[in-house]
């Protein structure tokens, strides 16, 4: 490269650099509504095909980043003690005590709306007490509830009074059998609570008056 086309190149870059020092002051110090439009889609470019690509790598899952959309983990009363008074019976049936529900993680349970960040997990790598997210049947969003049984890998909502079943539900939902397939990873403690109403308040007038709201 002769003198000539260095200089050209530095010109170039001071240029290209120029342009994105422009474009940067715009989005940002803007106050036009065309600046924020280009600022949402930047946000939502830089979002949808880099942070979450980035994020599902290192979590190893397809889904890094979970909405709470139900309360079907919701617990009523954040005394354990009182909570299993009222619900304890459905888990000595299925030979899980007090004592081994204080030791799972999130005894007290979750709210609708709070956002969890996931880990991917291999099926053999679950435990009693954990709380997984799966597909199942035609419901069109994944479920996100505890552990309940390892053979077959069972869940159950802490807050439902019973165990989803090909049977009891038009959905087809099935949590007593979950296959490798279907498991789409594991909740890690990393929670931020209620942040999802964010998203979720656009879906709520379509929801049924029974799915509406915040959990009570």
């Amino acid at each position: 490269m002769n003198k000539k086309e260095s200089v050209k190149g530095v010109r170039n870059i001071k240029k290209n650099t120029n342009i994105i020092k422009k474009f940067w002051n715009f989005l940002w110090n803007g106050d036009s509504l065309l600046s924020w439009v280009c600022f949402l889609i930047f946000i939502f470019v830089v979002i949808k095909f880099i942070f979450f690509p980035t994020l599902s790598l290192l979590t190893g899952t397809s889904l890094p980043i979970v909405i709470v959309e139900s309360c079907s983990m919701y617990h009523d009363a954040r005394d354990f003690d009182k909570w299993w008074e009222a619900n304890g019976e459905w888990y000595k049936d299925k030979d899980i005590t007090k004592e081994q529900f204080k030791d799972f993680k999130l005894i007290n349970g979750f709210s609708k709306g709070d956002i969890f960040l996931i880990n991917g997990v291999d099926k053999d790598e679950i435990k009693l007490g954990d709380t997984i997210i799966f597909t199942s049947g035609q419901s069109a969003r994944p479920i996100i509830h505890r552990v309940v049984n390892l053979s077959p890998l069972a869940t159950k909502g802490d807050n439902n009074d019973g165990q989803f079943s090909s049977a009891n539900n038009l959905a087809g939902i099935d949590e007593t059998n979950i296959t490798e397939e279907r498991i789409i990873g594991k909740a890690t403690n990393i929670r931020i609570p209620l942040f999802g109403w964010i998203k979720l308040i656009f879906y709520e007038p379509f929801r049924s008056e029974n799915d509406k709201g915040f959990c009570k």
